[in-house]
């Protein structure tokens, strides 16, 4: 079947229907072969595909990032590189163990029915079953990626790297075992990054209390009571200081001084602390070390230890008993938000709760307040901040390489603006929490004897060798985070730690990482921090860094909002190649796509504009060229177009070599229609020669090729659609070479034929958009009069008769002053050249017309100069509704020049005039 798809040239459909052609030729591509590295004298050029999650499903965001790639590696295949495409997906430990469950819960049962052994593989089951979701819709945006080499993050060798990794690191003093607060999800019962933690706005108060001083203590104000706030009333159960500003000059008295905590009775201290806020509420805190980030450090700064700090909840943020004993027993089981509510109420009732008054002089029991509140993404509940034992790596020691290489220029972030959030991210680093509490991923590789001393080892015989005989030992229960195991990616993949793959040694470091710039600090760092650290190496070479997909108002997609757009759903109606343009045409360096179906829709037409060029090619003897170097060319025409083929050639490489995909692909997409379908093809009709065939089937190959990157499956149907037994392809066209500079020879220093060629252009164009504007008939035959033409105009005019009546419709060219009386005027190169109008229209009436549009035009677009101007409108405006009305202005600045120029044309021209030389 591979043979015959190759070798078929059969006549082109009279339209162009995307989806017969992609499933053929994907399938043809993948079991040919064509995705995998087979050029070992070649420089190899390797890229990692951001691994989707098992569970996942292509979204539109997987559809910009993965297009990114797939241009990246076409475009080195085709430059003759031996190109890698990693590819693979994450064991998603979370969302997958999510899936089981309900799964399980839909039957009645549930993963505690299980041993862990049963219920992991419950898991793998799952994952044969039903984990492929999304590398078969890669498969349908056309990703080139080596399927053969599919890496899973809990493939053995995988594993074997993750677990050396961590041992590795353990022993180095990198990894380590601490109490700190982490994210926790009380719903999954585990804790969680944050990349995990949504924030949502919800309506909540703010409370206010009393907590009177302990000791007689009075302030010098003669209150006896320090009031504080508080957005989470049942926290202060395990409330262990409150921090005043040390400026503060109302509480300078009460510094170091207790106060008797309400409810539980326990004594807390008044610190000292630049956390505290003297400008907002009283200027004093509450501090609750074990359930707030802030308070935490404070804590820590105050002098407590982790290990002493109280935490008031379980892992399921129910209040349990703390250290000292003296949360209430009422309160104990409790709810976290039933606690909420005691709480407030037993601190009313004891007097100590200040009402909130307000505008109307009415009291409340808080003051309305809308929260920016924390919820786990998957479980959907509202995160605890909770003080518990985890799994540290030292990032701090680890970031410093990645910070060099930055420095050094090792690595190239692109767009440069993001090395600034990357320092302050990367110089202000947190220790990096990897263990969470669940069944699936990989099993922390850590041992506890009956003490609690710890072992860590690649296997439990290790364990047991470092403990000693007959220590009793009991493996850790916690799993590492998904970003631990994926931060080895890069060289896990290609076969590490094992010495002898040389997949290692040709294929790392890569050279580009293409990611979305939410996962720089969760990915992307990490990888080169491991990469780094464990290959002496950076993982790759360049970072580009591109920005999110937005509906098209400029509204972050949600399903909530109901403004998320189905991938797959445009592919199926206007096919992948329009998606994959549309993506490339839209992604401008540091700034979001917004969203835009009529854009694909667009480069959906621009498919089968191409597609019929390629018919009306075919229809007209005009098939796949023989050669790479252009054919020689008489013709002005024809050594114009292999010129140009030059210059967008160029074009296309600076852009890529730029990263900027936009350019590249506005300059294939501007070659082919407009100078390839609108213009050469009008020009060579009905004047084909051996010399225009060769010349004609010559420039479409070129197209094909700088375009197969961006529109691979019509390019790929067209290559071989044109194809003849006389010129048969050597290659598929996924695997062809390359256009190069020199195979364009002299056609491109012939300024002679641009320049012929461009006077043309410009009198055809000048006279159709003249037409259109009077509300002439395109078809409408004219005369033209040019007195004193220069020697070059009169030799272009000589040259191109018949193609000037054809495309210009000009019946004849006077070469003369022009008569008397109202005529429009056209500018080709140094020539102006003048059409009377008598007769033609009414020129008053045309005239008025023109003038009231003019006004109208040039009105709004001052409007929209003056709102622009407003500094206070462009920095408050809603960021959609800043671009309107710059497009707006664009676009009534643009329509004023044409209506100008239009009016120009109607002023009767002085005996003589025609000549600009």
């Amino acid at each position: 079947m591979t043979e015959n798809i190759a070798d078929a040239a059969e006549t082109l459909a009279k339209t162009f229907e995307p989806a017969t052609i992609e499933a053929k030729w994907y399938r043809h591509w993948e079991t040919s072969g064509a995705f995998r590295p087979a050029r070992p004298d070649a420089v190899p050029f390797t890229i990692v595909n951001p691994p989707p999650n098992v569970t996942g499903s292509l979204h539109i965001g997987h559809a910009l990032d993965n297009t990114l790639q797939d241009v990246l590696i076409r475009y080195e295949r085709l430059r003759g590189k031996d190109a890698l495409w990693v590819v693979g997906t994450d064991h998603a430990g979370i969302a997958t163990q999510m899936v089981v469950e309900r799964q399980m819960q839909a039957r009645q049962d549930k993963r505690t029915n299980y041993t862990r052994e049963q219920f992991i593989d419950k898991i793998w089951e799952w994952k044969r079953e039903s984990g492929g979701t999304i590398t078969n819709q890669l498969r349908r945006l056309g990703c080139s990626m080596d399927w053969s080499r599919e890496q899973f993050t809990m493939d053995p060798h995988f594993t074997r790297a993750v677990v050396k990794v961590f041992v590795d690191l353990h022993n180095q003093g990198l990894i380590y075992r601490d109490k700190r607060l982490v994210n926790w999800d009380p719903k999954l019962k585990t804790a969680i990054s944050d990349l995990e933690v949504e924030t949502r706005e919800i309506k909540g108060g703010f409370w206010r209390f009393r907590y009177p001083l302990a000791d007689g203590v009075v302030r010098t104000d003669g209150l006896d009571y320090i009031e504080v706030a508080t957005t989470r009333p049942e926290t202060m159960l395990a409330d262990m200081a409150v921090a005043v500003h040390p400026d503060d000059q109302r509480y300078q008295s009460v510094i170091g001084a207790y106060i008797t905590l309400p409810l539980t009775g326990r004594r807390i201290c008044i610190v000292a602390d630049e956390h505290a806020d003297p400008e907002l509420g009283s200027g004093a805190v509450k501090i609750t070390p074990g359930h707030d980030f802030n308070d935490f450090e404070v804590g820590k700064r105050a002098g407590f230890k982790a290990s002493d700090m109280f935490n008031m909840f379980d892992a399921q943020a129910r209040v349990v008993q703390t250290a000292d004993g003296l949360i209430p027993d009422r309160f104990i089981g409790m709810d976290r938000f039933d606690a909420r509510k005691a709480v407030v109420q037993d601190l009313a009732e004891a007097g100590l709760l200040v009402p909130h008054i307000d505008k109307d002089n009415a009291e409340h029991e808080f003051e309305p307040r809308t929260i920016q509140t924390p919820f786990g993404d998957r479980g959907g509940v509202v995160i605890e901040p909770w003080l518990t034992d985890q799994w540290y790596v030292d990032a701090a020691t680890l970031a410093k390489a990645p910070m060099d290489a930055v420095r050094s220029g090792a690595i190239e972030i692109v767009p440069k603006t993001w090395e600034k959030t990357f320092f302050n991210w990367m110089e202000n680093i947190q220790p990096w929490c990897v263990s969470r509490q669940l069944w699936w991923g990989h099993r922390i590789p850590a041992w506890y004897d009956a003490d609690g001393k710890v072992y860590v080892a690649t296997d439990e015989a290790g364990a047991q060798a470092q403990a000693g005989e007959g220590a009793v030992l009991t493996r850790d229960e916690d799993v590492l985070d998904t970003w631990f195991s994926s931060a080895l990616w890069p060289f896990a993949t290609l076969g590490w730690p094992d010495e002898n793959d040389a997949m290692v040694a040709r294929h790392y470091p890569g050279d580009v990482l293409i990611s979305g710039f939410d996962i720089l600090f969760f990915w992307d760092a990490r990888m080169a921090m491991q990469g780094l650290h464990f290959m002496g190496e950076v993982p790759w070479r360049r970072l580009y860094l591109h920005g999110l997909v937005r509906a098209a108002d400029g509204q972050k997609m949600s399903k909530s909002k109901g403004n998320v757009v189905d991938p797959l759903v445009l592919i199926d109606q206007y096919g992948a190649d329009p998606l994959r343009f549309f993506m490339c045409a839209m992604e401008s360096q540091g700034r979001d796509v917004k969203m835009d179906e009529r854009r694909v829709e667009g480069y959906r037409n621009f498919a089968t504009k191409l597609w019929n060029a390629a018919r009306f090619c075919q229809a007209n003897g005009i098939g796949a060229s023989s050669s790479l170097a252009a054919p020689a060319a008489a013709h002005a025409v024809n050594r114009w177009i292999i010129g140009e083929v030059a210059g967008t050639l160029a074009t296309l490489n600076q852009a890529m070599a730029d990263l900027r995909f936009d350019a590249a692909a506005n300059a294939i997409y501007h070659f082919a229609w407009d100078t390839f379908c609108d213009w050469y093809i009008e020009f060579i009709k009905g004047a084909f020669d051996d010399e225009t065939r060769a010349v004609a089937g010559w420039v479409l190959d070129q197209i094909l090729v700088m375009l197969h990157p961006f529109m691979p499956f019509v390019t790929e149907e067209l290559w071989h659609a044109l194809s003849s037994p006389a010129h048969p392809r050597a290659n598929d066209l996924i695997l062809a070479r390359w256009p190069e500079p020199a195979a364009a020879g002299d056609a491109v220093g012939d300024t002679g034929a641009k320049v012929e060629v461009e006077w043309l252009i410009a009198l055809v164009s000048g006279f159709r958009a003249a037409k259109n504007e009077l509300g002439l008939a395109p078809g409408v035959r004219l005369e033209a009069w040019l007195p004193q033409p220069s020697e070059a105009t009169r030799a272009i005019i000589a040259a191109n008769g018949p193609a000037i009546d054809r495309l210009a419709r000009l019946s004849a060219i006077h070469l003369a002053p022009a008569p008397a009386g109202a005529a429009m005027q056209i500018g080709a190169g140094d020539a102006t050249l003048i059409v009377p109008l008598e007769g033609l229209i009414d020129i008053a009436a045309e005239r008025a017309r023109l003038e009231k549009a003019l006004a109208v035009s040039q009105k709004e677009a001052a409007a929209l100069a003056g709102r622009l101007g407003n500094a206070s409108f462009v920095e408050r405006a809603k960021p959609e509704a800043v671009d309107k009305a710059r497009a707006d202005h664009a676009a009534h600045t643009a329509e004023a020049a044409r209506l100008s120029a239009a009016l120009v044309r109607l002023n009767p021209p002085r005996n003589g005039e025609g000549d600009r030389a």
